[in-house]
C-alpha cells in the first residue's frame, strides 16, 4: 500500500505540474517570469539569471531553466524515497493553490458576471479546428500517465497498483485541469491575457495583487513537479535499454546504497538542461508533445497486434538455455504437455482402445489429420486476414485525417481522400470485431493484472484521434524530430546492432514462456 500510495502521489504532482505549464498558454516562462516576480520584476534579476540573447545564433540562452534542471537531477540521484517525500510536499502545495484559483476566481466570477464568456464572438473563436490544434500542441500535459509505467519495477504489485494510479492520477488532473481553465476564461477574455503569466495577471487585472504571489509560488513549485515527472524514467528507460544491450552498459549501473541509476540521471538531466537553456519553449513542447503521441500510437497499434496476430515465439538470453531444455522435454511437437497426455493415456487404456478397434482407428487417424490441417490453414487464414486488417485501418486512419487536416488540398482529391479513409477505417472496425481474437492471447506475457477493454473499438479511435493530433504539429516540428530519430537510427547501427542481447536470444514457443519464466524466478529464488 504504501509504494502504491507514493506511485500515486508522485505521478499526481507531476501531472498537475504539466497542468500549469499548460495553463500558462504553452509560454512556460514560469521559471524566468516567476523568479523575475521574486526579484522585483523582469529586470531586477541578477546578470548570471537574466535571459540573454546570442546575436550571431540569433538564439536566447535561459539560465534559470538551466539551473532548476540540475537542481531537479540532484534530488532525483538522492533515492526515489527521498524524492517520493519532496513530491508529496509539491504536489500539496499544487493542489492547494489549484483549490485557491477555482474557488477565488469563481467568486470573483460571479461578482463580475464572467466577462470572458459575454464576447460577441463567443468564447469559442477557433472553433473545433482551433481547440484540437492546441490540443495537439498541449498534449504533453498527458506525458506524466504514460511514464508512470516506467517505475513497474519499484511496485509491489504493478498489474494491480499502475493502473489504479493512473486512473486515480487522471480523474483528479482532468477535473482540475478544466475547472481552472473554465474560471480562467471566464474572468478575462483570452485575448487579453498576458501570455507569460495569465493567472496571476487575471486577479490582478480585479484588484487581488496578493494572489500574484501565491500562484506564482504555486507555479515554481509546480514545474518542480514536473520536472521531477519528466525526468524520473528516462533514466529508467535508459536502464532498460542498456540492459539488452541497444546503450553502453554505463546506462545500467545502480547505486549500491541509493538503489537509483545515478550515471543515467546525470545523463539525462545535462540533456535535459542543455535543451532547456538554447531552446525555445514552444520548440520544446512540440517536440515532447509527438513523441507522447507516438508512443501512445504504437500501444494502440500493439493491443490490435497482441488481440489477433500476437507472435508465435518470444526471445529469452541464451543462459536460460538449460530451463529452457527442461521445459521443452515437457512438450510434445504440438506443443502438448507429456506428462498429461501420458496420464491420459494411461487412465483411458482399458475403455479407449476397444473403441479405437471397434471403429477401425486406421480409418479415422487420416481424418483426424485431416481435421488437423484445416484447424492450422484456418488459423493461418485468420491472422493473414487480422494482420492485412490492421494495416489497412491504420492507412484508413492517417488517409482521413491527412484530408480532414490539410485545406489546401483540392476539394475531388480532400473528398476522394476523406472517402477512402473513412471506408478503410470503417471495414477495419467490422472485420476486427467479427474475427475472433487469437486464443494466444492469453498465454502471451504474464497472466492476470488489467487489460485493454473495447477491442478494437478504442485502439482505433486512438489511433484516429492521435494521428490527427500529430498532423496537427506542423512541418517545423517535425523536421526537429526527425533529426532525433535520425540520431537514435545512427545510434542503433553503429553500437545496437552489434550488441544487441537478440543476437544470442533463444527463441522459444509462446506456450512455453510462462513456464520457463516460473522456473527461471524459482532458480534465481
Amino acid at each position: 500500500m504504501y509504494w502504491r500510495g507514493c506511485c500515486m502521489v508522485d505521478w499526481l504532482g507531476s501531472s498537475i505540474g504539466i497542468h500549469n505549464w499548460w495553463i500558462s498558454s504553452c509560454s512556460w516562462h514560469i521559471p524566468q517570469s516567476g523568479s523575475a516576480f521574486f526579484f522585483g520584476g523582469p529586470n531586477s534579476l541578477p546578470g548570471f539569471l537574466a535571459r540573454q540573447h546570442i546575436p550571431g545564433l540569433d538564439i536566447v540562452v535561459d539560465p534559470v531553466a538551466s539551473i532548476l534542471v540540475f537542481i531537479v537531477t540532484g534530488l532525483l540521484c538522492v533515492g526515489i524515497k527521498e524524492s517520493t517525500l519532496v513530491q508529496g510536499f509539491v504536489t500539496t502545495v499544487n493542489v492547494c493553490v489549484l483549490l485557491f484559483v477555482i474557488i477565488a476566481g469563481s467568486y470573483l466570477g460571479f461578482k463580475t458576471g464572467w466577462a470572458g464568456y459575454g464576447l460577441p464572438s463567443g468564447y469559442f473563436a477557433f472553433g473545433v479546428d482551433g481547440m484540437l490544434a492546441g490540443s495537439a500542441t498541449l498534449f504533453f500535459a498527458c506525458i506524466g500517465f504514460d511514464s508512470i509505467a516506467s517505475t513497474a519495477e519499484e511496485v509491489k504489485n504493478p498489474q494491480r497498483d499502475l493502473p489504479l494510479g493512473i486512473g486515480f492520477t487522471l480523474a483528479t488532473c482532468c477535473t482540475l485541469y478544466m475547472l481552472v481553465s473554465v474560471v480562467i476564461l471566464g474572468l478575462v477574455p483570452y485575448y487579453a491575457m498576458n501570455p507569460d503569466t495569465p493567472i496571476s495577471s487575471v486577479f490582478a487585472e480585479h484588484g487581488v495583487h496578493w494572489a500574484a504571489y501565491i500562484i506564482t509560488s504555486g507555479a515554481v513549485m509546480a514545474l518542480c513537479s514536473a520536472l521531477m515527472g519528466s525526468l524520473l524514467p528516462q533514466p529508467r528507460i535508459l536502464m532498460a535499454m542498456a540492459r539488452d544491450g541497444l546503450l553502453p552498459s554505463f546506462f545500467s549501473d545502480v547505486n549500491k546504497n541509493t538503489q537509483v541509476p545515478v550515471k543515467s540521471t546525470l545523463a539525462t538531466g545535462i540533456g535535459a538542461a542543455t535543451l532547456a537553456f538554447f531552446m525555445d519553449v514552444d520548440q520544446l513542447a512540440g517536440m515532447v508533445s509527438v513523441g507522447t503521441l507516438l508512443a501512445f500510437t504504437m500501444v494502440a497499434i500493439s493491443v490490435l497486434i497482441l488481440r489477433y496476430v500476437p507472435p508465435d515465439e518470444v526471445p529469452f538470453p541464451s543462459s536460460l538455455q538449460d530451463t529452457i531444455d527442461s521445459v521443452a522435454l515437457q512438450y510434445d511437437l504440438n506443443g502438448q504437455d507429456i506428462n498429461c497426455e501420458t496420464s491420459e493415456i494411461d487412465a483411458g487404456t482399458s475403455s479407449t482402445l476397444p473403441m479405437l478397434h471397434k471403429n477401425n482407428a486406421a480409418v479415422d487417424y487420416p481424418e483426424i489429420v485431416q481435421q488437423e490441417a484445416q484447424v492450422v490453414l484456418k488459423e493461418e487464414n485468420r491472422r493473414k486476414i487480422a494482420g492485412w486488417t490492421i494495416a489497412f485501418t491504420c492507412t484508413g486512419a492517417f488517409l482521413l485525417t491527412y484530408a480532414a487536416t490539410d485545406l489546401n488540398l483540392p476539394r475531388p482529391v480532400r473528398f476522394t481522400m476523406c472517402g477512402v479513409g473513412g471506408a478503410l477505417l470503417l471495414f477495419g472496425l467490422i472485420v476486427l470485431t467479427l474475427v475472433e481474437q487469437d486464443d494466444a492471447r492469453h498465454s502471451f506475457g504474464h497472466s492476470g493484472g488489467f487489460i485493454c477493454p473495447f477491442v478494437p473499438l478504442l485502439p482505433i479511435f486512438c489511433i484516429l484521434i492521435n494521428t490527427y493530433l500529430l498532423i496537427n504539429l506542423g512541418a517545423a516540428t517535425w523536421a526537429r524530430v526527425s533529426v532525433w530519430l535520425l540520431i537514435g537510427v545512427f545510434v542503433y547501427a553503429l553500437y545496437g546492432r552489434t550488441h544487441s542481447s537478440l543476437l544470442d536470444a533463444v527463441y522459444v514457443p509462446v506456450a512455453h514462456a510462462d513456464r520457463i519464466h516460473r522456473s527461471s524466478v524459482d532458480i534465481l529464488a
